[in-house]
């Protein structure tokens, strides 16, 4: 294993947990197994690891494009990270707020309707908060 990909092995168990990593490790197979090394090596050993952007940034960087792309599965996984890496809820809603005017009412309810579950199963958002 590449020292590229061990980094970005290390940097993804920091950003979304060693259970995380570890769920991940038990799911990979011959077919998945090449796409999932080009992202540890890629986005988490060559772009999550560079300086210039604080981690708390990426994730809100990668909110708006997952939303924007209308994908919710991968949203998911990058609102626990925007969590781990130091989001708050303010700062995550607020970034998805951002995506109306650019990616559309729908593509956001999406998106917020994704973050709402995430957030309170992680006991961040209180299930009859109001507006």
């Amino acid at each position: 294993m590449s020292s590229v990909r061990e980094n970005g092995r290390k940097l993804l168990a920091k950003t979304l947990g060693d259970d995380y990593l570890q769920r991940r490790d038990d799911s990979t197979n011959a077919f998945n197994a090449p796409l999932r090394e080009f992202s540890e090596t890629a986005a988490f050993g060559m772009i999550w690891s560079r300086e210039g952007l604080e981690p708390k940034f990426r994730s809100m960087l990668c909110l708006a494009m997952l939303t924007a792309l209308n994908r919710p599965h991968e949203l998911e996984i990058h609102i626990t990270s925007a969590v781990n890496n130091g989001c708050t809820v303010e700062e995550i809603r607020e970034t998805l707020m951002h995506t109306v005017p650019y990616c559309g009412i729908p593509a956001t309810l999406d998106s917020i309707k994704v973050a709402e579950r995430v957030l309170t199963e992680k006991g961040l958002l209180p299930m009859d908060e109001g507006s």
